[in-house]
């Protein structure tokens, strides 16, 4: 099993930035990608970037050029680096980590932005 915990979310105003974590542990040898999904109230989850064991990335074209997903394998940690936050960012923010056999998700982390 993986574990997942997420940290880093807050209210900020429009055009800061925040960085979220997702740190795991447990079988983290099994994880296969690490996304981040973001949800905001009366909306469907979205996937908004991804990075595979091998250091590929996408990213929804929401956030392309203001967010950066990054990994520091030795911390087990997957980062989102948000800038040029707007109050369409706004939501609960959600990692998943992708495995051979199951996808594990996190409790999630808000993130506020303020116009």
């Amino acid at each position: 099993q993986v574990q997942l915990v997420e940290s880093g979310g807050g209210l900020v105003q429009a055009g800061g930035s925040l960085r979220l974590s997702c740190a795991a542990s447990g079988d983290t040898d099994s994880i296969t990608a690490i996304e981040w999904y973001r949800q905001a109230p009366g909306k469907r989850r979205e996937l908004v970037a991804s990075i595979n064991s091998g250091g590929a990335t996408n990213y929804a074209d929401s956030v392309k050029g203001r967010f950066t997903i990054s990994g520091d394998n030795a911390k087990n940690t997957v980062y989102l680096q948000m800038n040029s936050l707007e109050p369409e960012d706004t939501a609960v923010y959600y990692c998943n980590a992708l495995t051979h056999a199951y996808p594990y998700w996190g409790q999630g982390t808000q993130v506020t932005v303020s116009s």
